[in-house]
Order: structure tokens, then C-alpha cells, then sequence
């Protein structure tokens, strides 16, 4: 079955995903990154959330935390591009066009943009793209 992209099933989906990995280690760079996406198809037109790896691999939860190291706003299908299918070039021209505006602790964000994911953590990409509509 396929969601769509941090839609709450999707979201369950996906925790239930990284929490049956197990122990994947630490996360090759600790950050904690609000999002507020905009022009979500579901529900409200805007979403917020957050990213963190702070205590392990990296995980997506509704809400912004109150100790972010950045923040980023951007559209669902520029996240869902950058996030999901891997395309940086996607990203890079949002940003240049003004979709994506970032607050905070820049280095976080390009420390994490030039990290490779593990094996582990690209198997667990895969199994999220087959769960995202």
C-alpha cells in the first residue's frame, strides 16, 4: 500500500519502518531541522514538522522542536523530491527561484547534504519510496 508523502498514514509508515531497523548507530551528523512545507495536497495548505538525528538515525515527526539548529520552509513537491526520490537538482533550483528559505545553522544543513548515506539507511530509503504515492 502507498501514501502519500507526510500524509499520517504515510508518517505511521515510515516510523514503523525506522523503528523495525533497529539499531542503525549514530547518525553521521546531528541536526535538528524545523520544516514548515507549503502546498500540501492533504489537508491543511501548510504542514510542520521536523527532522532529527540527534538520537540516532534520522527521523520525521509532525510539529516543529523547540531546539532546531535550522529551519527550512519549502513546497511538498520540492520535500518530496529532495527528501524521497534523491534529487538534489530539484532542491538547488527551488532555492535559487526563492521556494526554499533557510533560517538558522546553514553548516548543519551542508554537512548533512554531504554525508552518503550508510547501506543500511539507503535500504530504508528504498523501502520508504515504496511507500510513498
Amino acid at each position: 500500500m502507498t501514501y502519500e508523502f507526510l500524509s499520517p498514514e504515510w508518517l505511521v509508515a515510515a516510523t514503523e519502518i525506522r523503528n523495525a531497523a533497529g539499531d542503525l548507530g549514530d547518525a553521521p551528523v546531528e541536526v535538528i531541522m524545523n520544516l514548515t512545507v507549503t502546498d500540501v495536497p492533504f489537508g491543511p495548505d501548510t504542514l510542520e514538522a521536523h527532522l532529527n538525528s540527534a538520537s540516532g538515525p534520522l527521523a520525521i515527526e509532525y510539529e516543529h522542536h523547540a531546539n532546531a539548529h535550522l529551519s527550512i520552509t519549502i513546497d511538498w513537491s520540492t520535500a518530496k523530491a529532495l527528501l524521497i526520490d534523491g534529487n538534489p537538482q530539484a532542491a538547488m533550483g527551488a532555492f535559487l527561484n526563492g521556494k526554499i528559505k533557510v533560517e538558522g545553522d546553514m553548516s548543519k544543513l551542508i554537512a548533512l547534504q554531504n554525508t552518503p548515506p550508510s547501506p543500511r539507511a539507503q535500504v530504508l530509503l528504498l523501502e520508504l519510496r515504496a511507500l510513498t504515492a
